[in-house]
This record gives structure tokens, C-alpha cells and sequence, in this order.
């Protein structure tokens, strides 16, 4: 695929999850991307690429039995096409959840749009297919693969449908041959632990290596909250840059998942790129307000930005990483309980369940 352009610079803007939920049995028109606001479509517009990880896709008659299952309409699918982005990844842990029927669906939607996409197939030599976009003269790889840590069960095999596993060696290998061919390798890994605002030192040697080997960019996504953006040898690495739409996420009981302030902020990672390598790099941070997607001005954005880019500055220990589980696993469930609809209901057996909780905390995880 070729895209025409007048300027002399590739500018390129990623952004993270797309989670273009639609409430089960309702026929009801839900939100899609017509509600970004103009500024982020300005933005969109400047870019010669708009990639994002589009994590969800359609029901079938044949859906996967575990839950939350990610499902959208053909709406809100249509609403990606008016909104600038344009070009996909499919490499997560919820392109499946309608079995390969759905993912049919969704793929023959997005095919009709002419929206490209990449990092899911029906078999891994599909799967593995790099999108290769040219620019002005220039040409990129795109690259995605899903670690087992995301909860993803369906990866693609010879003879089956499903996501790259991510195999560092392996990754690096196709990184190294593309490379040969392309003037650039972009890498987009689904990885991490969700809520986690750090990366794994795995994670870390890892985006370090698709660097050694060729790539000129890495943005992770599936943590669904910002981690930080490190410049290593000059190539950007944005370990995951959080929500960018996220509507509810439904179970069939009626219960769903609502996002607090942090999971809504996001942000949008804007690289322009010349004949050999990244020429500048810009964090825009986003806010979804229930209503807009909007470009966050209050400060709090930035602040979100600057918190996660100060921890990974500091260095990532196996120390602090246990903090964190520490937070996420048992701080955050425990605060989420402190409202006085669920206190008045306290009950002696809550305060030993609480004791349980803290002791698990303090030993770390496994």
C-alpha cells in the first residue's frame, strides 16, 4: 500500500487500545469515534500514519465461553474510517473472542474500508505478515506479537487461526531480515500486566533487543494505563500507551467494567521519522470524559505523563516491581471497597479477609 505525500518528513501517530464495546441486546447506536474532538482529529490529520490497537471485534454464533468478551458493532467499526486513523493492529489478547467467524467479520469490514491491519491471521503465516506502508520513498514495517501474560489463548499455527506469540528470538530474527528490505521496523507488542504504571524488566530487555536487531520504534499496549517512554540508542520505546477509547466492558450477568480517571487518560505518541531514523517525538496526553475524547489541558495529562516517565527514569527493580503488584492486587481492590454504600456493610469476616490480603501483599507474588 502506498500513501501520497508532500512532505518531506513521515510523521507518524500511535495511540493505544480501542475498546468500541456495544452493550449486549441493545439496539441502541453506542459511542464510536465520532466523538473525538477536533483538535485530536487535527492532529490525526497532520499524521501521514494513525496506527492503533483495535481490541475488539464482532459477535458471531460461535462465541469463546470466557468473559469479559470485547465485542463491538459494525457502527462503531464504520466510525474508525471518518476518524483519521488509519492502519490497525489485531494483535491482542480479544481479537478472537467470536472465534474465527467474527474475526471474519470484522476483517471483511476493515478490508472494505480500506483500513490495512496486521498481527492476527487464520494461520501464523498470516498472522505474521508484516503491514508495510510507503511513504515519499520511504518504507516501514509494522510487527506486532501478543505475550502469553495477556491472557491470550488463541495463537496461530500452521494449520490455525490466532496471534504471534511473542518469542523474543524469533521477533528479533524477522526484525533483523525486514530491516534488510525497509528503511524501518516498528514494533507493537501486546504485553504487561493490566493497571501495572511500569514495565517488566522482561519487558525491558525485550523492547532493548527489537532495538539491537533493527527496530527504529517500540509501542507496547494491553496494561490499559500509561507506562513510561524511554529513548534508548535515540529509538522511542512507550511501554504501553494506555486507553485511547474505552467504553464499558459487559459480561452476559449485566455486570461491566467502568474505567476510573488514570485508565481513561491516554495519550498519543507523534514521531516524525527521515531516511534514517526518529527526528523527534512528542507525548500528547488524552482524556476520555465519558462523553468526548478530548486533548487533556487541565495539567492532570501531563502529570499522569510525567509520573510514569519518572518512574521507568529511576530504573525498574525487582523490588519495586513487587511494590507495584502490591498496589494494583491488593491496595486498589481494598480502596475501590472504601464507599459508604459497601462500608455500612462491613461485616468482622471483611477485616480477617483484609488481613488475608496485606499478608498476600507483603510476601509478594509467587
Amino acid at each position: 500500500m502506498t500513501l501520497q505525500t508532500t512532505n518531506k518528513r513521515i510523521k507518524i501517530a500511535v495511540v493505544g487500545d480501542l475498546l468500541l464495546t456495544a452493550k449486549p441486546g441493545n439496539d441502541e447506536p453506542q459511542r464510536g469515534l465520532e466523538v473525538l474532538s477536533d483538535e485530536i482529529r487535527d492532529i490525526f490529520a497532520d499524521a501521514d500514519i494513525v496506527l492503533a490497537n483495535l481490541e475488539c471485534t464482532l459477535p458471531s454464533e460461535d462465541n469463546v465461553d470466557t468473559e469479559p468478551r470485547v465485542f463491538s458493532s459494525k457502527d462503531q467499526i464504520r466510525s474508525i474510517k471518518e476518524s483519521g486513523i488509519n492502519l490497525v493492529t489485531l494483535g491482542n489478547n480479544h481479537c478472537f473472542d467470536g472465534k474465527d467467524k467474527g474475526f471474519l467479520k470484522l476483517t471483511s469490514l476493515l478490508n472494505d474500508m480500506k483500513i490495512p491491519y496486521f498481527g492476527a491471521g487464520l494461520n501464523l503465516n498470516d498472522a505474521s505478515q508484516p503491514a508495510i506502508l510507503k511513504i515519499n520513498g520511504i518504507t516501514i514495517a509494522f510487527l506486532s506479537a501478543v505475550d502469553t501474560s495477556s491472557g491470550m489463548y488463541r495463537f496461530a499455527t500452521d494449520k490455525s487461526s490466532g496471534v504471534v506469540k511473542l518469542d523474543q528470538t524469533a521477533l528479533c530474527q524477522q526484525i533483523s531480515a525486514l530491516k534488510k528490505q525497509y528503511d524501518h521496523v516498528i514494533v507493537t507488542p501486546h504485553w504487561g500486566d493490566e493497571r501495572f504504571r511500569i514495565p517488566s524488566m522482561e519487558q525491558i530487555e525485550q523492547a532493548h533487543a527489537f532495538i539491537d536487531t533493527g527496530a527504529v520504534m517500540v509501542a507496547g499496549h494491553h496494561p490499559h494505563v500509561l507506562q513510561g517512554l524511554e529513548h534508548y540508542r535515540d529509538a522511542p520505546i512507550m511501554y504501553s500507551l494506555g486507553n485511547f477509547f474505552a467504553n464499558n466492558v459487559y459480561w452476559d450477568n449485566g455486570d461491566f467494567l467502568t474505567w476510573n480517571r488514570f485508565e481513561r487518560t491516554g495519550c498519543i505518541l507523534v514521531a516524525e521519522l527521515g531516511k534514517n531514523g526518529i527526528l523527534s517525538t512528542q507525548q500528547i496526553p488524552i482524556f476520555n470524559n465519558g462523553g468526548a475524547l478530548i486533548v487533556e489541558k487541565s495539567g492532570w495529562g501531563d502529570r499522569c505523563l510525567s509520573n510514569v516517565n519518572q518512574r521507568l527514569a529511576r530504573g525498574i527493580t525487582p523490588s519495586c516491581y513487587r511494590r507495584e503488584a502490591f498496589y494494583v492486587r491488593t491496595l486498589k481492590p481494598i480502596f475501590s471497597q472504601l464507599q459508604w454504600t459497601k462500608l455500612r456493610r462491613i461485616r468482622p469476616g471483611h477485616f480477617r479477609k483484609v488481613i488475608q490480603l496485606f499478608s498476600q501483599g507483603i510476601k509478594g507474588p509467587n
